[in-house]
């Protein structure tokens, strides 16, 4: 659980929040910024465990975006440690725009160009009346990396959505914005990131095995 770490190794563990009733519909649907649900049971669930994981890491601080389904799994994991979940409103979802609550079956059917552009390079083709992969994440690098530099040497978690969490390890990997939607995050997983000697690593990538099989 706890990587080998110096006082001068910090450590992020970056959560995707635990799932809504629009994560788990079939076909799936998009749930971007404008849709601000809660979590479902699963996602309850999901939120618990992940709580539960992180329990016996020191963390000095927790964060959030400020939409329900994030916070609210952030508070499962602030309340392990007596902390209260500080939010960012640039830690918020894509706005998927037009595309909000529809499937992509039907994104194909009713806008087969601009689902062209944004499958091709959606670091600057956008979401149709949304934003691009870009603009996420020159919206949500600077917050992460804010809590970098006010953490040094300790441990935090920040938890964040589909999107956001796709475009920063892209960039801790050093790919390509455009890449980002090659990499999975599940609902309520761990990504834990490290920072040492002003070098910052992707050590793990995707983390569910804290998840019972139902919750997967």
């Amino acid at each position: 659980m706890n990587p080998s770490r110096s006082s001068a190794t910090t450590l992020l563990y970056l959560v995707r929040h635990g799932a809504t009733d629009s994560n788990v519909s079939r076909p799936y649907v998009l749930q971007g910024r404008s849709v601000d649900k809660p979590l479902n049971e699963i996602g309850r669930k999901q939120a618990k465990a992940v709580g539960a994981f992180l329990s016996t890491e020191r963390l000095a601080g927790v964060y959030s975006s400020s939409m329900h389904r994030a916070a609210e799994t952030g508070l499962q994991v602030a309340k392990h440690h007596g902390l209260v979940v500080e939010q960012f409103d640039d830690l918020c979802e894509c706005d998927v725009g037009a595309w909000e609550s529809m499937d992509w079956d039907s994104i194909m059917r009713e806008h087969p160009q601009e689902y062209g552009a944004f499958m091709e390079n959606p670091a600057e083709n956008p979401y149709l009346g949304g934003e691009s992969y870009g603009d996420v994440l020159n919206r949500a690098r600077p917050v992460v990396a804010d809590l970098l530099e006010r953490h040094v040497g300790e441990a935090i978690a920040v938890v964040a959505h589909n999107v956001v969490n796709r475009v920063l390890l892209a960039d801790f990997l050093g790919l390509e914005p455009r890449k980002a939607k090659d990499l999975h995050q599940s609902n309520a997983c761990v990504n834990v990131i490290r920072r040492r000697d002003g070098t910052t690593s992707l050590v793990t990538l995707n983390s569910y095995f804290h998840l019972d099989e139902s919750l997967r």
